[in-house]
C-alpha cells in the first residue's frame, strides 16, 4: 500500500485528488523571525496557571511555531461489514504525534485544555478523535510506548516538561506514527450526558498489551489539563469508500458514523467543546 501524507493549513489547504496527497502553504508573519523552540516554552510558563499556558501556546501553534514532521498527517485505516456483506472503508489522517510547539531540533508536547484543542483544530480544518479512532491509532502506530504515570504536580508545566523528556526517552528517536505515550482528549457524547456541566473527555493511554488505562472519562472540568493529556488532530475530510466525506457527515450517518465511532449512532456527531 502506497503511503499518503498531508500537511495541515493555516490559511490554505488543497486537496489534490481523493487517494493522493494533501499540500498547503502555512503562513506566518516573518518566515524568519525568532521561533520559540520546545525548552523555551517551558522555561517561560513554568510558573504560570492554566489560562495563560493555554493563549500562549494557542497563539504560538497559530503563528504556524510546530516542528516540520507534525506538518505530515499520517493515513489511518478503519472498516466494517454490513448486513448486507459489503464492507466499507475509511481512511482518515492524523498528525504523527501529540500537539507541539517548537522547531526540529528543540521542541515540546503541549497538553491543552478542550477549549484550546478546539480553536487550533477548527483553524487547521481539523477535528478531534473519538475513542474508536483513538483504538485505531494506537493498533496501527509504528511506534508504541508504554505508558509512564506521574503522581506529584500532576497539572504543572514542570511536570508536563518532564513527561515529554521521559518520552523522548523511551522513543529514542524512532520515528513514524506514534502512540500509547498520552490520554487523549476525545469528542463523545457522554459530556453532554454528565450530571456536571463543563466536562473534559478524555480516553486511552494504551499498555503494550493494547488495553487502555483509561477508559472514557468525562469527571474533569474542562479547563483542566495535566501531563497525561495530549491533543491529536484529524484532519476532517475523509476517504470513505474511494470518496471524500466530511467528518460530520460520516458521524450523523446512520451506517457510515461506524466507520468512526462505536458509541451509540450520532452520539459524536456535532459535538464541539
Amino acid at each position: 500500500m502506497v503511503k499518503r501524507y498531508f500537511i495541515p493549513a493555516l490559511i490554505v489547504l488543497a486537496f489534490i485528488a481523493c487517494r493522493s496527497s494533501y499540500k498547503t502553504v502555512i503562513h506566518c508573519s516573518d518566515e524568519n523571525a525568532l521561533r520559540i523552540t520546545g525548552s523555551n516554552f517551558y522555561q517561560t510558563v513554568a510558573s504560570w496557571q492554566w489560562k495563560a499556558r493555554d493563549s500562549f501556546a494557542v497563539e504560538e501553534i497559530l503563528k504556524g511555531n510546530i516542528p516540520g514532521f507534525m506538518k505530515k498527517f499520517a493515513p489511518v485505516e478503519t472498516s466494517f461489514t454490513d448486513s448486507t456483506g459489503q464492507t466499507h472503508h475509511a481512511t482518515f489522517y492524523v498528525t504523527p504525534d501529540y500537539l507541539c510547539i517548537g522547531t526540529n531540533d528543540d521542541w515540546a508536547r503541549i497538553p491543552l485544555t478542550p477549549m484550546a484543542a478546539q480553536k487550533i483544530a477548527d483553524s487547521f480544518s481539523c477535528f478531534l478523535p473519538t475513542k474508536f479512532m483513538v483504538d485505531a491509532i494506537y493498533q496501527q502506530a509504528k511506534v508504541k510506548l508504554a505508558p509512564v504515570p506521574m503522581y506529584a504536580f500532576r497539572d504543572s508545566s514542570v511536570t508536563m516538561w518532564q513527561h515529554h523528556l521521559i518520552i523522548e526517552g523511551q522513543r529514542k528517536g524512532r520515528k513514524g506514527l506514534i502512540a500509547g505515550i498520552k490520554k487523549d482528549v476525545v469528542i463523545s457524547g457522554k459530556i453532554s450526558r454528565d450530571a456536571k456541566p463543563n466536562r473534559v473527555a478524555i480516553y486511552g493511554w494504551h499498555q503494550p498489551d493494547g488495553k487502555p488505562i483509561q477508559p472514557l472519562y468525562t469527571g474533569h472540568v474542562n479547563w483542566y489539563a495535566d501531563y497525561s493529556h495530549g491533543i491529536r488532530l484529524v484532519y476532517r475530510t475523509i476517504i470513505v469508500d474511494g470518496k471524500k466525506m466530511d467528518y460530520m457527515d460520516i458521524l450523523k450517518h446512520p451506517l457510515l458514523h461506524q466507520l468512526l465511532c462505536n458509541e451509540e449512532w450520532c452520539d459524536c456527531f456535532g459535538y464541539k467543546y
